[in-house]
């Protein structure tokens, strides 16, 4: 049975953000890398223990995506209990680790 995905307004706005940045409105090629980055969350609905903890915290996972320089990560957690992936933030990989008040844990998820 494939898990639920919810996406929290805080990993929305990552989403937005990074779609601009990129300039994916304007650019094929950086729309096609977009959406691959979208498919690639949904993916964890087959199987969201496959990746790897989170150094910053053992009650998250992250999503590898993209090619060095330009791997993002997709900091998620797995809730057993509904058998949902909520998932929680997305940052370019470079980024200094988060803090768990980066994850606006108040955040609605949907």
């Amino acid at each position: 049975m494939e898990y639920l995905i919810r996406i929290a307004e805080r990993a929305e706005r990552d989403l937005a953000v990074i779609y601009d940045a990129i300039d994916a409105e304007h650019s094929d090629p950086a729309l096609r890398w977009f959406l691959g980055l979208e498919r690639a969350v949904y993916t964890l609905s087959r199987n969201p223990r496959r990746c790897s903890l989170t150094p910053e915290s053992t009650d998250c996972r992250h999503l590898l995506y993209g090619k060095k320089p330009h791997i993002y990560r997709v900091i998620y957690r797995v809730v057993e209990a509904k058998h949902e992936v909520e998932i929680l933030h997305i940052r370019h990989g470079a980024r200094d680790k988060f803090a768990l008040q980066d994850l606006g844990g108040g955040d609605t998820i949907r």
